[in-house]
């Protein structure tokens, strides 16, 4: 949901780039979980707040800047059972990551890696064969089916696009 982009102030404070739809969006948890590559801990969170584009806040158990500096790059994530339940259409990225890409003849373009954020509208990266990268917008006029249940993304998307 966000990661740890620099220390902030001399007070244990640590600057977030959020990665949610709102800057804001993990104010509303009051634990989070920083980590990265398999180490994650949970941290009680004191106090946050918006500032620009980023998030500032205080853990609790991080009262000066040398521990703050020690969560330098580490992902910001809350349990899965925290956030609200997706509505009908809506889909968390995380879900959307590893789907197969079937196009409307039935090609398979690849497995969705990642998701990127244009402003526009976001945009799925699908691996195919051969490593061949395709960018998708995820928009209504390319995605025609999401079926997590499948694991399967449909779209009207060209092989040769």
């Amino acid at each position: 949901m966000g990661r740890v982009s620099a220390p902030f102030g001399v007070k244990g404070w640590i600057k977030i780039q959020p990665f949610t739809a709102a800057i804001d969006g993990l104010m509303a948890y009051d634990k989070w979980w920083l980590g990265c590559d398999g180490d994650w801990h949970e941290h009680a969170v004191d106090r946050a707040q918006a500032q620009g584009r980023a998030l500032v806040a205080k853990l609790k158990a991080c009262d000066d800047r040398e521990v703050a500096v020690l969560f330098k790059g580490r992902q910001v994530a809350v349990p899965r059972e925290a956030l609200p339940k997706a509505a009908a259409n809506e889909f968390y990225w995380a879900d959307l990551i590893g789907l197969r890409v079937i196009n409307d003849e039935a090609r398979d373009l690849g497995e969705v890696t990642r998701i990127l954020e244009t402003g526009a509208n976001e945009v799925l990266v699908v691996q195919g064969e051969g490593g061949q990268e395709r960018l998708i917008p995820f928009i209504a006029d390319a995605i025609r089916t999401v079926d997590l249940a499948a694991g399967v993304i449909r779209v009207d998307w060209g092989a040769d696009y």
